[in-house]
């Protein structure tokens, strides 16, 4: 996809949803070769700097969010946050008007797709 596409896509993203796939590698069941799995988090990882960069040339520069809190406590109940806390240690965050923009590069365990992820939401960021 390209970058123009992903903005288009973002259009979906609501808050408090769950985290939407904006692209995704192969899964990693029959080959988890360091060159398979090294190609596949390059491609993922380019679509985020591009991305990145359009969000940031919109919006301003992000802050980093660490979610490690998010995946330590079991009380909380915060969409997107307490989802993407299962798939990635940190997000980039965009505040836009009424809410904030998420980007991530997230995988569920070793043998899942590596996923370009977006979210939104308005609860307020540590």
């Amino acid at each position: 996809m390209s970058v123009t596409d992903h903005l288009h896509a973002l259009n979906a993203v609501l808050p408090g949803e769950e985290p939407l796939v904006l692209q995704e590698s192969q899964d990693f069941w029959d080959d988890r070769s360091e060159e398979v799995v090294d190609a596949a988090h390059a491609e993922i990882e380019a679509a985020h700097q591009a991305l990145a960069a359009a969000l940031t040339e919109r919006w301003g520069e992000p802050k980093k969010v660490d979610l490690g809190p998010y995946l330590e406590d079991d009380e909380a109940d915060e969409e997107p946050m307490s989802h993407l806390s299962q798939l990635c240690g940190d997000v980039l965050v965009w505040q836009r008007e009424s809410d904030w923009l998420a980007l991530a590069i997230g995988q569920a365990d070793a043998e899942f797709p590596i996923q370009l992820l977006a979210a939104a939401g308005t609860a307020t960021l540590p």
